[in-house]
Formats: C-alpha cells, structure tokens, sequence
C-alpha cells in the first residue's frame, strides 16, 4: 500500500517501510508508530556517535602522546590498530526538505464573504443538489464533505463563477478569491518551465522576489528551469500552490490540495493554512488534514446542506451513530413487517429449529461483539491519554505500551469484522425466511 493518508494507514497496515537517500528501511510499525520509533531510534543514534567521537578523540591524544617513547610504542600502535578496527556509527541522515511558507495577509473583507439562497444545479434530467442556502462569514474555515459525486466540486465552482446555476448567490464586499482546483495541475502549461509559470502571472513587487518564492516551494538551482511536463505530481502540485502567493487573497476556495502532496507537504500546507488569517472553503477527504483546521463542517447532500459546527472527528462519530441507528429501525421495520404477513408455505419442524438455533447463536455473536467493542475502545481512549504523555527516553517501556496499543487496534478491526459477517448472515437468515 502506497499512500499519503496517515489515519488511512493507521487503520490498515501493520509494517512501514521508507526509502530515502538510497537506502530501504523497515519497521514493524503501523505508520505513527513507525514515526515515534523512528524518532527515537534517531536520539539513540546521534548519542551513540558522540559518545564515539569523544572515545576517538581521548584514544588520539593517548596515541600522540605515547606514540614518540620507546617504552609505549608498542601500546601505541596497538591503539591504532584498534582504532582501526573501529566500527563508525553513521547517523542516518533522512530528507528533511520541506516546503515553508505563509499566505500573503489577507486584505479585509465584508463581514458576509459568501450568501447564497435556494442554490440548485442540473445537468438535464439530473440534478446534483437543491435548496442550498449558505453564509460563510469573515475568517471563516469550512470544509465541505459527502459522498463522491454529491457535488462538492461543482459547489466551490459556482461559487467561484465557473458554472452557471439557479438561485440567488452574492460575494461580499472587496471579496477576492483565490482557487484551487481539484485538476489544477492539469491547467499549468506542460512547455513552460517552472519559472516561467510563475513569472508570467507575477505582477509589482513581488517580481523582484521569485526565485526566493520558488525556493520555498523547494524548486532551487536548475529545477526551476525544469519544463513542466517533466515534473512529478507532487512537483506540480507544489507549483500550483505557488501560483496562490503572487498575491493576497482574502478568500481561499481550495479543492483536494493535498492530491500527490508527500505527508511532510501536507503539514506544510496546513501549517500555512492555521496561519491565514482569511475564510477558507476546503473540500478533501483527508480527516487528518481537516482535523484542527476547519471549525465548521458543511455536508452536500442532493436536498441541502447540513451544518455541523465543531471538529472533522466529531462529525464522523455523529454520522456513525445516525447511520447505526438507521440500520437499527430499518432491520426493526422488516422484521414487523414480516410478523405482520402471513405464511403460505409453512417449512418443516427441524429446518425452522435449524434456523432459530442459527439466529439464536448469531444474535449471542453479535451481542458479545458489541459489548467487547465498547469495552476495547474505552481500552483505547485511556491508552491515547497514556501515550500522549509517554516518556520515550524509557525504551522498553515506551515500546511495550505502543505494542499494547498497537494489539488493541488490531483487536478493533477484528471484532467489527466479526460482528459485521454475524449482522449480514443474520439479515440473509431473516430475509430467507418463509412469508
């Protein structure tokens, strides 16, 4: 699994392996765990080789010093000889080249940036969404979420002006927008060369600093002269963020940014983006990249929006609950349903105490499921408050409770996995049944 997504991995994999300056190093890590080992394994390293250097330097001056006299040459070169042998300790030196930068500081708006009433859009019989009224205020951080094709695309280009649409749709007082599209590294022109990318859109003063502002953008020495068709997605992606700097914007509309951004970007570009002191409408599906950057969260569905106001996790946990419960009435109103009509053809005696042991038994699985579910992730809400003040100078400690936390998330997956497979063959066992 190749992928920029940290929860992502988190959830899924169990071994992390990087590649950098030449070399392949292997973890039995999932990806977080991998970063603290790492980290610490670093610390170890870098005392390791003081602690060597200053052993070198105390051998060569007792060299020096015996090396001129009869009766402690031999002991001498015998020190030499040791030294020699002497195995170095090489600090492993990883790329830590990253993308600085801030937004330019945003010129003061309108304290209404974006209103809109009754925003619907169609594509001839098919309609993406309706009845979407919207106000986004001054400084404000949104994200937009829901499902692919729900039209969050097609939303940040109205509001945009890219597409026509129906309803009534006002941009504040001295609005100017700065947008990010989702295919924006599709638009840069592949013959230009990184500086003149920039350069042809760069006006005033800040002419005068573009190498520096490309150097941020970690495009230094010949790479700006680099053509943009052999760039990497990651490059390009870089670039088109560029282009955001050579002016100020008070309004940022930004859509899926972090695409082909490597993880120490995309905290770059957070970092950046905690700073701005604009309003920002984000569409992405990164949890961890909305995560303590937006405040409100706006759900496109095809009948509106609906607002949460709070973090990205919250509102997942609150869709999780909605979606639980839903599943819960639903599997209630077939059930009645199906005690309400009556049976035509009647099975046999056995074959329906076959079945009702069979449910009796899955009921018992999904129960005890639900039940050690509860109990593992109240487990892991203690753990996070134990490792956020975990001291990783006490190696064995420290590891022994990562492994218990890494056992414990494991044991997460495993458990909704079980309870998932019991609830499907239950509802096929219930479906099958005669009416």
């Amino acid at each position: 699994m190749i992928s920029h997504d940290r929860n992502f991995l988190d959830a899924i994999t169990n071994r992390t392996v990087e590649i950098a300056n030449g070399r392949v190093y292997d973890y039995k890590f999932s990806y977080s765990k991998y970063l603290d080992h790492r980290e610490q394994e670093l610390e170890a390293q870098i005392e390791a080789a003081k602690a060597q250097q200053k052993y070198i330097k105390e051998t060569e001056i007792l060299i020096n010093k015996f090396r001129a006299k009869k009766n402690k040459a031999s002991f001498a070169q015998s020190l030499i000889k040791k030294l020699d042998k002497l195995e170095r300790i090489d600090v492993d030196q990883l790329d830590s080249a990253a993308m600085k930068f801030s937004f330019p500081a945003a010129p003061r708006s309108g304290k209404a940036v974006v209103t809109g009433e009754n925003l619907s859009k169609s594509y001839d019989d098919l309609t993406v969404f309706s009845d979407i009224d919207l106000l986004i205020g001054r400084q404000e951080k949104i994200a937009l979420v829901g499902k692919n094709g729900a039209g969050k695309t097609t939303l940040t280009k109205i509001l945009n002006n890219k597409l026509d649409y129906n309803g009534k749709l006002n941009i504040g007082h001295n609005v100017d927008i700065g947008y990010y599209a989702q295919d924006q590294t599709e638009t840069l022109d592949p013959e230009k060369t990184v500086f003149q990318t920039i350069d042809d859109e760069a006006q005033g003063e800040i002419r005068t600093q573009l190498r520096g502002l490309l150097g941020t953008f970690l495009f230094q020495g010949e790479d700006i002269d680099k053509k943009v068709k052999i760039l990497s997605g990651g490059e390009k992606a870089r670039l088109a963020l560029c282009k955001l700097m050579l002016k100020p914007y008070n309004l940022l509309i930004m859509d899926e940014p972090t695409n082909h951004l490597d993880m120490r970007s995309k905290d770059m570009l957070k970092s950046a983006l905690n700073s701005y002191d604009g309003t920002l409408i984000m569409v992405s599906h990164d949890r961890h990249f909305l995560h303590e950057l937006v405040d409100t969260i706006y759900e496109v569905t095809p009948k509106g929006l609906n607002q949460h106001l709070g973090d990205i996790y919250e509102f997942l946990a609150k869709k999780k609950t909605e979606s639980i419960a839903h599943f819960e009435r639903s599997k209630a109103d077939n059930a009645a349903k199906k005690n309400k009509e009556s049976s035509s053809n009647k099975e046999s005696y056995e074959a329906r105490k076959e079945r009702d042991k069979r449910k009796r038994k899955l009921s018992n699985v999904i129960s005890k499921c639900q039940s050690e579910i509860d109990s593992t992730e109240k487990k892991i809400k203690e753990m996070d408050v134990v490792i956020a003040g975990l001291d990783y100078t006490e190696q064995n400690k420290s590891t022994k409770i990562l492994e218990e936390y890494g056992v414990l998330k494991n044991s997460i997956g495993e458990l909704m996995g079980r309870w998932e497979e019991a609830e499907m063959e239950l509802d096929l066992i219930t479906a099958s049944e005669p009416n």
